[in-house]
């Protein structure tokens, strides 16, 4: 733990105005990221005794190692900064919301010339009407489904419609009337446009119009004696009403507001959306945080606000915004998102009347997402922490092993040798830090040796990366064998994660005492020794300390060991993965594959021109020539890597015993063209 005292800047250093502030670690990693009015002001409250410090707080400081500043002009400025390198850094002492699924919204693609109704999750695309999020996909298909009636527009795929279109027919929804079938030609594309402009008003609270058109139309069928179109135009309206009412009004006034709750306790806070719009709850999203900053309620709800709308623009950013409490910069927040909707928005609490009504329903259904999130053991910020006391307990570490790499090895009879790296940082995944290697320095089975490889591989990047910001002498590196490989160029400290850049406190590998031996022996010709190294073997769940005769046993129930199986299983998960993958390229692999230069499209025109492998080995280059795209000197190396291509004995068919001729159209590398494969 290093001393605030040693990186506090020197008094009068720091200016008084407003700014962003980053602290780094002793690896220049950027730990945490905050914004303030007064830059003097905040820093100095981060170096005043440790034992008046929040214990979050103190645990950040102590972990840092050094803290740096950029000045901005305003607080909405230094709002956006923050914002910015938040996502940039993904610092682990900042709030991060987890959200707890990914919530699918209605979505009407105006950038298509024939728009098209569908459900759609993930970012969100320029061009495309969004409505929602919705907590069900089913939600959207039920409505979708009783508005299709009276606006039938497009919902098929790309490939359906194509395919419509070709064969002069409409898929079943355009028969019984449940699409206007724009595919043959019976609504012209601005017909259908106007249609899909229709759906986005309705969908958007402009429901009073189309109801009383439809109404006056089934009168005046009636008055005609048009029965069957008054009856018609009957059942639109029901269907319409029916949607209306799967989004009851809860705001009287047509209110265009997203409403934001929070239930939190000591450790850890809820947060719950309600998007409103023409008074009707039309979307409703939700995350789960660990609160490893000390943070109030004003705090959780100005880091829900950045996590909302960063991304969003225009109306995705509603009218007015009601929150529970409102934040310390109010003000600077509210022309932040002002700016980004491009007009006025208000950012208040709800103080009487339906909206405080709701409000407070939103802030029940917070609860009950923070006591259902309790419930699960793995996202437990006290059971992590009491796994990770118990691991440091039973291994005997100097302290809690924040950072765990767990190493795996798999392979298929010798073939295919791969290893996978998996890292947990306080006792949760980080698969953006996952790692994956083949296995160089020999062929065959032997995980001992395929273990030391690896180890030795994975450190010797980190000694890279201490070499590069000289925290490692190359005077060490001719101690360690030339561990880093030479003197690589310099890199900037800009404080993004770096592959290998940041060592573990405990090195796990998947196996017994051999395994851990060549994990230590790896570590210790790299004159690395402030890496703790444990094997977890599966057959009774031990778990083999280096130089030990006996392993330490850790009880059935203990968090820790469900820990250090979670680090293994993923780990193995991770190493199956690959190897499978690697298989399966591998076999699909074929003479085509060996041919410089040639891509994916010409050796499919290649296969479709020819129809199969056996009548393109067949031709001549003059023939090979005729392919659109396969110049002369193209055919002749595709010729030349044929014709040294011995080809497999002739497929057979298991079941008949005939033999299976390669006349067929296939890709490259099918199992007719490799014959029997092991």
């Amino acid at each position: 733990m290093a001393d605030p005292s040693s990186y506090r800047p020197e008094p009068g250093q720091i200016p008084d105005s407003p700014g962003v502030y980053k602290f780094r670690d002793e690896h220049r990693r950027v730990i945490y990221v905050g914004k303030a009015k007064s830059l003097r002001q905040r820093l100095a409250s981060y170096f005043q005794d440790i034992a008046g410090l929040h214990p979050r707080t103190a645990t950040m400081v102590t972990t840092a190692a050094s803290v740096e500043w950029t000045i901005v002009s305003t607080e909405v400025e230094a709002l956006q900064l923050e914002y910015s390198w938040i996502k940039e850094f993904d610092p682990r002492f900042n709030v991060k919301y987890r959200d707890d699924k990914s919530y699918p919204s209605l979505a009407v693609t105006m950038n298509e010339d024939y728009p098209r109704v569908q459900v759609m999750r993930g970012p969100k695309k320029k061009g495309v009407r969004y409505f929602g999020p919705y907590g069900h996909a089913w939600a959207i298909r039920e409505t979708v489904d009783l508005m299709l009636r009276v606006f039938p527009v497009r919902t098929c795929s790309a490939g359906v419609f194509k395919r419509s279109a070709q064969i002069g027919r409409p898929c079943l929804l355009g028969y019984i009337g449940k699409c206007s079938a724009p595919c043959v030609g019976r609504v012209t594309p601005d017909e259908h446009r106007e249609l899909a402009e229709d759906f986005c008003d309705f969908m958007a609270g402009r429901t009073g119009t189309y109801l009383s058109r439809l109404e006056r139309e089934m009168h005046e069928a009636a008055e005609e004696m048009e029965y069957e179109k008054a009856a018609r135009l009957r059942d639109d309206i029901g269907a319409l009403r029916r949607a209306m009412e799967k989004n009851a009004v809860v705001l009287a006034d047509a209110t265009d507001a997203d409403l934001i709750a929070v239930a939190e306790d000591e450790l850890e806070a809820a947060v719950q959306i309600f998007h409103v719009r023409g008074g009707r709850v039309r979307g409703q999203r939700g995350w789960v945080t660990d609160k490893v900053e000390a943070v109030d309620t004003a705090g959780l709800v100005e880091h829900a606000l950045q996590q909302l709308y960063g991304e969003e623009k225009g109306e995705a950013v509603p009218k007015e915004v009601l929150v529970p409490a409102l934040p310390e910069d109010a003000p600077a927040l509210a022309l932040w998102l002002a700016e980004r909707r491009g007009s006025l928005v208000s950012l208040r609490i709800p103080q009487r009347g339906d909206k405080k009504a709701l409000m407070e329903t939103v802030h029940r259904n917070a609860q009950q997402s923070l006591a259902l999130h309790k419930t699960k053991r793995a996202g437990d910020l006290t059971t992590r922490s009491r796994a990770l006391e118990e691991i440091a307990e039973a291994l005997e570490l100097d302290g809690a092993p924040l950072r765990i790499e767990c190493f795996d090895i798999s392979h298929l009879q010798g073939d295919d040798v791969v290893a996978s790296m998996v890292v947990f940082e306080d006792g949760l995944a980080r698969k953006g830090e996952y790692r994956r290697f083949q296995i160089k320095s020999f062929e065959g089975q032997d995980d001992v040796r395929s273990m030391h490889e690896v180890v030795s591989r994975r450190f010797r990047r980190y000694l890279q990366e201490k070499l590069k910001t000289g925290e490692w002498s190359p005077e060490d590196a001719e101690d360690a064998g030339s561990a880093a490989g030479g003197q690589p160029a310099p890199a900037e400290d800009d404080g993004r994660p770096k592959r290998f850049a940041y060592p573990p406190q405990l090195v796990v590998v998947d196996g017994g005492q051999p395994q851990v031996a060549a994990a230590k022996r790896a570590l210790d010709e790299l004159g690395i020794d402030d890496v703790a190294v444990c094997g977890l073997a599966k057959r009774l769940e031990e778990v083999w300390l280096p130089g030990e005769d006996d392993p330490v046993v850790l009880p059935r129930t203990s968090e820790g060991l469900y820990l250090l199986q979670r680090v293994r299983d993923e780990a193995h998960r991770f190493a199956i993965q690959y190897q499978r993958n690697k298989r399966g390229k591998r076999l699909k692999s074929g003479p085509l594959d060996e041919v410089a230069g040639l891509g994916e499209s010409r050796k499919l025109a290649l296969l479709k021109h020819f129809g199969s492998m056996k009548k393109l080995r067949q031709a001549t280059i003059d023939q090979i020539c005729e392919v659109p795209g396969i110049g002369r000197k193209t055919a002749e190396t595709v010729a030349v890597a044929l014709a040294q291509a011995v080809p497999a004995g002739p497929a057979v068919n298991t079941a008949t015993g005939e033999i299976i001729e390669d006349e067929i159209p296939a890709p490259a590398g099918t199992a007719s063209e490799r014959g029997t494969e092991q």
